[in-house]
This record gives C-alpha cells, sequence and structure tokens, in this order.
C-alpha cells in the first residue's frame, strides 16, 4: 500500500471519528428543537419519538408567559456591556503588556491570566457579598460589569498571543508621524486586530448570553431583570415540570448565540490561525 494510500485512510478514520463526535453533541440539541414543538403528552410519552403534530402554539404561548421582548432586551444590554468592557480592557492591555516590555510585565501578565484557573464556584458566595456591598447585584448593567472580571483574563491572553505577531516597527512608523501611544493603538493596531476581536466577541457572548449561575445569584430576585436561560427554568419545577414549554424557551434563548456563531464562524477560525502563527 502506497504513502498516499494510506494517508487518505487515515484522514478518512480521523473526519469519521468527528463526524461521531458532533452527532454525539448535537443530537441533545436536535432533541431539544424536536420536542420544542410537541404537545406536552408526546413529550412525556416519548422524547424521541417524531412529533405526530407540530404544535407551534408553544412558541407563542412561551413568548406570552416569558415576556420574551422584555427579557431578550436584558440579555441584549447585559452581553453588550459585558463585550464592550472586555474588548476595550483586554486589546488595550494586550498592547502595552506586549509593547512595553520591563521587568515586571511578565509578573503583570501572569496576574491578569491566572483567574482563568479559579473555578467560578470557590468564590461566588464572596462574589455576591461584594457586589451587594457596592450596589452591582440586582440590575442588569451592573451584571454586565461584573462580567468584565470573568472575561478579561481570556481575552488578554488570546489578544496577547495575536499581538506579538504585529511587528513593532508600525508603531514606530506611527510614533515617527507624530501619533500617541493611544492614537498609534486606536487607529493603527486595533484595526490589524479585527479577526481576533471577532473570535472574542463570538466566544463571549456565547459564554455571556446563554450563562446561568452568575444571573442566578445576581438578577434572580426579579422577573424585569432575569435573563432568557433563567426565564426557561421557571417551567421545571419540583412537582411538575412543562417539558413542551421548558424545551421551547430554551429554544428561544440560545438560537440567537447560535445563529451569530454561524454568522460569524469564519472569523473564530481565522483569529485561531492568525494567533497561533508567529511572524
Amino acid at each position: 500500500m502506497s504513502h498516499s494510500k494510506r494517508k487518505k485512510i487515515r484522514l478518512l478514520a480521523v473526519e469519521i471519528v468527528m463526524i461521531l463526535v458532533a452527532l454525539i453533541y448535537i443530537y441533545p440539541v436536535y432533541l431539544m428543537f424536536m420536542n420544542s414543538v410537541k404537545p406536552f403528552g408526546e413529550v412525556v410519552a416519548d422524547v424521541i419519538k417524531l412529533p405526530g403534530k407540530i404544535e407551534w402554539q408553544n412558541y407563542v404561548d412561551v413568548m406570552d408567559k416569558m415576556n420574551y421582548q422584555k427579557l431578550f432586551l436584558n440579555n441584549i444590554v447585559i452581553t453588550s456591556i459585558g463585550i464592550i468592557g472586555i474588548v476595550i480592557f483586554s486589546s488595550s492591555t494586550a498592547y502595552l503588556l506586549d509593547r512595553r516590555r520591563t521587568k515586571y510585565t511578565k509578573f503583570v501578565h501572569l496576574a491578569i491570566i491566572t483567574p482563568m484557573l479559579i473555578p467560578f464556584q470557590t468564590i461566588m458566595i464572596t462574589l455576591l457579598k461584594v457586589m451587594s456591598v457596592v450596589n452591582l447585584n440586582g440590575s442588569t448593567w451592573g451584571l454586565g460589569i461584573q462580567y468584565w472580571g470573568f472575561g478579561i483574563p481570556m481575552a488578554t491572553f488570546i489578544y496577547y498571543n495575536f499581538m506579538q505577531t504585529i511587528p513593532k516597527e508600525i508603531d514606530e512608523s506611527a510614533t515617527i508621524d507624530g501619533a500617541s501611544t493611544f492614537r498609534t493603538f486606536v487607529s493603527v493596531i486595533f484595526p490589524l486586530l479585527k479577526s481576533v476581536t471577532a473570535t472574542v466577541i463570538v466566544l463571549d457572548v456565547m459564554w455571556i448570553w446563554n450563562d446561568f449561575l452568575l444571573p442566578l445569584l445576581m438578577v434572580n430576585n426579579s422577573k424585569n431583570t432575569q435573563t432568557l436561560v433563567l426565564s426557561a427554568y421557571t417551567f421545571v419545577g419540583q412537582f411538575n415540570t412543562q417539558w413542551h414549554y421548558a424545551m421551547t424557551s430554551m429554544v428561544l434563548a440560545v438560537l440567537p448565540s447560535i445563529l451569530l456563531f454561524i454568522l460569524l464562524q469564519k472569523y473564530i477560525v481565522e483569529g485561531v490561525v492568525a494567533g497561533a502563527v508567529k511572524g
């Protein structure tokens, strides 16, 4: 057997394994979508069976029960505040750490990215108490600001690795032309970060939009401040669970982030590849 033929067989085997793994992850999502258009009786009778009757009324009922428009706006506000802060602070921090290297920058860089290793569950009670003291709990904008602390370490790590691929001669040319450090970053460097910025935005939108635990701690006291995922959980009860509504509400909650990922997935690939290649 020739080398090229063996290589094709190995690639085919890898593709088959990857397809099987993808199907394992996609199957629960498929069940969620399929059961969202079933009547309650069909969901209880057989979760796997195809719907005998398409019940689009589920979506109308759920959007009315959960006040979808209001909660959708809450998600938009929380996610927008979180993303804007993460992108601004992490990109500028990565730029300064890479361009102004001193004996202290390695320590600062390590201190910034170390929180990625700390599980949220170990600090959530302390965080709740601190946020109560500074009045950042119970509001959508306060929740959005809290995501800065959790999102900036990973985003800074991504930006920093990519920043090393941008030649420093570009900064020197801008300085010769009279640009300040701030002007150089905003007008010259940041536009070059388009692909990695898209990667950070998509990954963090998927995380913030679909997050459950932090909103549960911070904005669950009022229905006016809840998120879509929190509201979906209200259809799951200890003694009575409206499974058809629960599935429908989850579809309505996660669908926007899935569509965003599908539309911008090429930028994720570009950002990851660009950040992995130096020089």
